[in-house]
């Protein structure tokens, strides 16, 4: 008797479909809470997984760029305007040295009016890992000179060459890292918040709310929306410290990016909106700030983050571009835009090519992002 009573109270897990008892794996599956299952979906889309993994350790060494940085941000070196990447060698002669840079010193040819930097293939010049190098302060609070990588003892280690005034260009890159990709974050934090507001009071209340909202993103879109930016960033004062422009570039790339998502929130409420769940809560005597905020919005959430990830690249490029024509972040900040803003006349395209490897970092990061966001956006949809 007491068997039954206890077969009774624990049954085994039924199969809603043919009515068969549920293996441990689909047991497993039925009781799976929703980000739990969008989880396993999105780990199945292997290239987006590996963009998450990518852009993980990107943003998580962003804090320690100095240490990454052979040299340091404006470190200048006078002999060496212009110098070509060292490539990185293992053997010398046949034999293995580990790796290592061979020296070059520049020669003015007269008859072009440029440098021309000669290789010395006889003294290969082993690099330095672990080592200490030009001092900085971590986190601008304590006292450093530990580097992941250093030039060779009274040589030097140029491995994406240097711009035109003798600053290493993989320094510059890794330290604009710290910047550009900051820019995303915040931008559409920013972007995300107004979005979220606007777009769930309007899908929400509806009436002159949703009227007053809708009108609003129309004319926000059918401005230009590259003018738009050139207009609002010449705006800013030249005065400004670089943090101000920062701050300001940042702003104005929020401001213009919330319309796209607060559509998808107005839309997505007024879907749920007359659902059970929400008149039951508002016979409960909810708020309407507690109905959105604990009972709307959660219902797809995923969806707002997939939208997010997809919208961080406009804000990256976004950036770039203000930067690249000289009317976003300005010297002495860094980012990838700032560099790219010396490369655009012909000279340097075709007498100095590496002064254009800033574009890499640019499009890797882009196309990171893009490939997650697919991966987040299919693995939310439930009908995918």
């Amino acid at each position: 008797m007491a068997g039954e009573i206890e077969h009774y109270v624990n049954p085994a897990p039924f199969n809603p479909h043919d009515g068969e008892a549920l293996t441990a794996n689909e047991e497993r599956y039925y009781r799976a809470s929703s980000f739990r299952l969008i989880w396993w979906k999105f780990k199945a889309h292997r290239v987006a997984l590996v963009s998450l993994i990518f852009l993980g350790i990107l943003y998580l060494s962003l804090p320690f760029v100095e240490v990454f940085a052979p040299y340091g941000l404006s470190q200048r070196h006078g002999d060496h305007i212009y110098a070509p990447p060292q490539s990185v060698h293992f053997f010398h002669q046949g034999s293995f040295v580990g790796p290592f840079v061979y020296p070059y010193r520049f020669e003015f040819d007269l008859d072009r009016f440029q440098r021309r930097y000669i290789y010395d293939y006889t003294q290969p010049q082993p690099l330095r890992f672990f080592c200490r190098g030009e001092p900085y302060r971590l986190f601008g609070l304590i006292d450093a000179d530990f580097h992941l990588m250093c030039a060779p003892q009274g040589g030097t280690a140029f491995l994406l060459g240097t711009d035109r005034m003798g600053r290493d260009m993989l320094s510059r890159i890794t330290y604009g890292a710290r910047i550009s990709l900051t820019v995303g974050l915040v931008g559409i934090a920013i972007s995300f918040a107004i979005g979220l507001i606007l777009g769930g009071l309007a899908g929400y209340l509806g009436g002159w709310v949703d009227y007053a909202v809708q009108r609003t993103i129309e004319v926000l879109r059918s401005l230009p929306e590259l003018p738009l930016w050139l207009a609002l960033s010449a705006a800013l004062p030249p005065h400004w410290s670089p943090i101000l422009i920062f701050f300001g570039i940042t702003i104005i790339l929020g401001l213009l990016d919330w319309p796209g998502l607060a559509i998808a929130v107005r839309a997505k409420l007024l879907s749920l909106r007359a659902e059970d769940y929400v008149r039951a809560a508002e016979v409960m005597g909810a708020s309407r700030s507690r109905i959105i905020g604990r009972h709307l919005i959660p219902n797809f959430m995923s969806h707002l983050i997939a939208s997010a990830t997809l919208s961080i690249p406009a804000m990256i490029l976004g950036e770039t571009a203000l930067s690249f024509l000289g009317l976003g972040l300005r010297p002495p900040v860094t980012s990838w835009g700032v560099l790219l803003n010396e490369a655009q006349n012909l000279a340097a395209v075709t007498l100095y090519p590496w002064l254009m490897v800033p574009m890499i970092p640019v499009m890797l990061v882009v196309l990171a992002f893009n490939f997650m966001g697919d991966g987040m956006r299919d693995a939310a949809d439930p009908y995918h």
